[in-house]
């Protein structure tokens, strides 16, 4: 396992100039989309430097996002479950609702920057296509968003919020139509217009240079949490975790604590269980292989295919997983650990009947590990990234589950 004090120059050394952690990451694109990546790349190593641009985000955050969101210490939920104390950091506070807007509005500002006239992104339980319509409307840009028509159906009121935002919502209607689609769509469509447009990609993955410049857009979300930690108690979490399907909240989070004695947990969906099969625990379970223009673990045939996943979570159910999280898995410095649908939603329902918070299905995941560790383990502290509030899934869990009532508290 790799010493924590071993990473103090990590941010600076990972990744490496052509985008890779260890073996994971790369560019892996069709000979025409090389020119628009590298201008995207050289656009944004000069402006992540820039005083003017730095500035401007931070107002931008400040002003329309309602940054620093708070970090909430969990009294009610870690009284009932014994001594270990739960703190989340709330991103579902943020701007329309999740940690998402933290590197939509940059990618919107990078967009503005290059002269762009139009924003195409792909989405999954909705959260990013409604922090990218947002941007387009705050920056004055056009907006095309591929969705899944199984997550259309799922996650009808942020359908409705990216139309209200002026967004092109692009049904995705072939395979399984869920994430993994909607992302193959976004990349064809982006080859038709990358000229005026750009491919604001969703998460931690893709080509590099996303998961370096997604990453450092939400690296907001663990140094204001790892501040305000150690106001709030005079000292670090034992635990960091947040819940990971492409991986951005978890980097995020994660990024600020890297070189801390603090524990690292990603928590992956392993929906209705390791031996169904019907699940999306791309570290858990994958090999190194090449998907949408890069390298990580990825869920695949002995023909190097895609497999079919599944996820009760929206924006979780991804065949592969950044190439960042591939590499600190690798050498040992985050564990990957798994929550199930069953106790995803047994979180849901605890932190919204004890706390007064309903939390996004996809944060239920991180917020099960740290409810699974705090009945094991008497004493310690976790913070977990709650990266997005539930009014997404609420129609989708009452109609499936009711509100809860054969949980108990």
């Amino acid at each position: 396992m790799t010493n924590h004090r071993d990473l103090e120059t990590y941010g600076k050394d990972f990744p490496t100039p052509d985008g890779r952690f260890g073996r994971y990451g790369g560019a892996y694109l069709p000979p025409q989309l090389v020119p628009a990546f590298e201008e995207i790349s050289n656009a944004y190593e000069s402006i992540c430097h820039s005083a003017k641009f730095i500035s401007e985000l931070r107002r931008i955050r400040k002003e329309f996002q309602g940054r620093p969101t708070p970090v909430y210490h969990c009294e009610r939920l870690s009284n009932h479950l014994g001594n270990c104390q739960i703190y989340l950091k709330r991103e579902d506070l943020n701007h329309t609702g999740a940690h998402k807007l933290n590197h939509c509005m940059g990618e919107g500002l990078l967009a503005t920057f290059l002269g762009k006239k139009k924003l195409i992104a792909e989405t999954g339980a909705g959260q990013h296509g409604v922090a990218l319509a947002t941007a387009a409307a705050y920056f004055g840009l056009e907006c095309d968003v591929y969705m899944g028509e199984v997550d259309i159906a799922k996650q009808a009121p942020n359908v409705t919020r990216m139309r209200m935002l002026g967004a092109n919502v692009i049904p995705v209607t072939h395979g399984l139509r869920t994430l993994k689609e909607a992302v193959d769509a976004a990349f064809e469509g982006y080859l038709n217009e990358y000229e005026t447009a750009i491919y604001c990609i969703g998460s931690v993955v893709g080509p590099h240079p996303f998961p370096k410049m997604v990453r450092d857009f939400q690296a907001v979300v663990g140094h204001e949490a790892r501040a305000q930690f150690v106001e709030m108690t005079g000292m670090l979490p034992d635990i960091a975790c947040a819940c990971v399907g492409g991986g951005s909240n978890a980097m995020g989070l994660f990024t600020a604590f890297l070189a801390d004695p603090v524990r690292l947990v990603g928590v992956e969906p392993m929906g209705r269980g390791p031996k169904t099969g019907d699940h999306a625990a791309s570290i858990t379970f994958g090999s190194p292989g090449v998907l949408h223009g890069f390298e990580s673990l990825l869920l695949q045939d002995k023909q190097g295919e895609p497999l079919p996943v599944y996820s009760i979570a929206s924006g979780l159910d991804y065949p592969s997983v950044g190439p960042e999280h591939a590499y600190l898995h690798e050498i040992g410095r985050v564990d990957y650990e798994s929550a199930t649908d069953a106790e995803a939603l047994e979180a849901f329902f605890m932190l919204s009947k004890l706390e007064g918070i309903i939390p996004a299905i996809e944060s239920a995941h991180a917020l099960a590990w740290a409810i699974r560790y705090a009945r094991q383990n008497k004493t310690g502290s976790i913070l977990v990234n709650l990266s997005g509030r539930g009014d997404k899934d609420i129609d989708y869990v009452f109609e499936n589950y009711g509100c809860g009532e054969e949980f108990v508290f």
